[in-house]
């Protein structure tokens, strides 16, 4: 089958692109895009991929779904594009960098310029309906995504998963702890970050990491 990936992530999981799953899951959510409104837009499903190719990535920050609001969603885990209200899980990421590393809180929502320094921001499912949070929950999302996280498991060294909320955070079993620095906490999530999400210090964490291991840190 034909995806439309960037080269090097297109290499890293070509055997997955072959399975009977993925050519079901291709099917189901072409169908749903001719028959009803579901984001990001399909330009934007992988860019992900497209803005942290499987060479640079550094850092794994895992979400569940894309936001099913009009004009959030847009590839990236957690971000949204330009000119768009930063949602509250984001403000409270914003919180806690402002509270570890002093730097202050951006205007825009935008997570571009993470992507770009390698860290992929991955959604466990890469599609959804408008307006109907978990539409494309169990449509074969969930095996692709775990895929991209054991291959990143399996061939790179020193990676650090950021896992948030308790969904993330069962992810762990899919990497090799003796290779990949795992940070674990609630979910920036107003109902749950006040429970250890805020004053965590992954971000510090991850730099001081990556820097022991002579890679470049994240300038979050």
């Amino acid at each position: 089958m034909e995806v439309k990936i960037e080269p090097s992530w297109k290499a890293a999981l070509a055997a997955e692109f072959e399975k009977d799953y993925f050519a079901d899951l291709s099917a189901k959510v072409k169908a749903a895009y001719l028959s009803k409104v579901v984001y990001p837009a399909p330009k934007n499903v992988f860019s992900a991929f497209t803005l942290c190719p499987f060479d640079q990535v550094k850092v794994v920050i895992l979400g569940q779904d894309p936001y099913h609001g009009p004009s959030q969603a847009h590839g990236l885990s957690f971000s949204v594009p330009d000119g768009v209200r930063t949602p509250p899980s984001l403000q409270n990421i914003y919180k806690e960098i402002k509270a570890d590393l002093g730097i202050e809180v951006p205007a825009s929502g935008n997570l571009e310029r993470w992507a770009k320094q390698g860290v992929l921001l991955l959604n466990a499912t890469l599609t959804v309906e408008a307006g109907n949070a978990g539409s494309h929950q169990g449509l074969g999302w969930e095996l692709f995504t775990d895929a991209v996280i054991k291959t990143i498991s399996d061939q790179k060294e020193c990676v650090v998963f950021l896992l948030w909320g308790s969904y993330a955070r069962s992810k762990a079993a899919l990497i090799d702890t003796s290779r990949h620095l795992i940070l674990e906490a609630p979910h920036p999530s107003p109902l749950s970050a006040h429970r250890g999400f805020l004053g965590c210090k992954h971000f510090s964490k991850t730099n001081t990491y990556l820097k022991n291991h002579q890679l470049s840190p994240i300038e979050w």
